[in-house]
């Protein structure tokens, strides 16, 4: 209500599974989780967010107050831990410091780029060699899944996920398709590719070697 009424749109989640499935489908800004939730615990499902690759900021808000918690979440990938009871101030101060960082990484973000290719992610265009290619959004989101962290292996299950949402029941077979059309719009190639490489028995990376 809190954060609402400070202009914030929020979304809430009264368990572990609700939440991992808003978390890749509606792809929030920021994440305020509690650790003692039913069935998924906070620790499990950041454990997973942090496991399929995804980086948004996230910010403990528990009653568990022990080192022990704290050491274990911030292990785990949370970016602030923020005990109960707490002052609203506070929280409202750490979840707009932690937005406002996001903001900034974004912003610099904004364009990627390797080898001849040239990523606009605010007009969602792409050019190869100066000029515009033409992608599908799913092309688009899944060139930008793999050129945000280069170098990065990414499961075919990790990319059906975060591209196509929590509850999309595609295959593999899916993923392979995608890849062999962006390889043949920006590599000319779906064989040989330069950039859009094959990890063997696991998924796909973005190679920037030249």
């Amino acid at each position: 209500m809190n954060l609402r009424l400070h202009g914030y749109e929020v979304e809430t989640a009264v368990d572990g599974e609700v939440g991992m499935q808003k978390a890749f489908d509606l792809q929030p800004d920021l994440i305020v989780l509690d650790l003692m939730l039913p069935g998924w615990s906070g620790f499990d499902i950041l454990e997973e967010l942090r496991k399929r690759g995804r980086d948004l900021p996230v910010l403990i808000l528990s009653a568990r107050g022990a080192t022990a918690d704290k050491v274990e979440g911030l292990g785990l990938g949370a970016d602030d831990y923020l005990t109960k009871p707490f002052d609203l101030p506070e929280l409202l101060a750490r979840v707009g410091r932690m937005l406002a960082r996001q903001r900034s990484r974004d912003e610099t973000q904004a364009e990627l780029a390797f080898g001849p290719v040239r990523i606009d992610r605010v007009a969602r265009l792409v050019r190869v060699g100066g000029k515009p290619v033409e992608l599908s959004a799913k092309e688009f989101d899944l060139l930008c899944l793999l050129a945000a962290s280069p170098g990065q292996v990414f499961t075919r299950e990790t990319i059906l996920k975060q591209v196509w949402g929590w509850d999309y029941e595609g295959t593999a077979r899916t993923v392979d398709n995608f890849v062999a059309s962006l390889r043949k719009k920006l590599e000319g190639s779906r064989r040989a590719p330069k950039h859009i490489r094959t990890v063997p028995k696991v998924g796909y990376k973005l190679s920037v070697a030249p």
